[in-house]
C-alpha cells in the first residue's frame, strides 16, 4: 500500500512538475546509499541494546522471575 502512494504520488508530482519529479527519481537512489550506513550503524546499536538488556536481566531470568505480560 504504502509504495503504491509513492507511486500515485510522484506521477502526480509528474504531471504538476515534472523537473521536480525527473530530479526526485534521480537523486532518491543517491540519498538511498547515503542512508545505508547510518541504517546499518542503527542496527548494530540496537544489537548492542539488546546484548546488554540480556546480559542485565540474567540473574533474575536464572532466579525464575516471569515478567507479567
Amino acid at each position: 500500500m504504502r509504495s503504491l502512494l509513492t507511486l500515485i504520488g510522484w506521477l502526480i508530482l509528474l504531471v504538476l512538475c515534472w523537473p521536480l519529479a525527473l530530479l526526485a527519481l534521480v537523486l532518491w537512489p543517491l540519498l538511498w546509499i547515503l542512508s545505508l550506513p547510518f541504517r546499518l550503524i542503527g542496527i548494530a546499536v540496537e544489537a548492542v541494546f539488546a546484548l546488554l538488556r540480556t546480559v542485565l536481566f540474567l540473574p533474575a531470568r536464572i532466579l525464575g522471575y516471569k515478567a507479567s505480560a
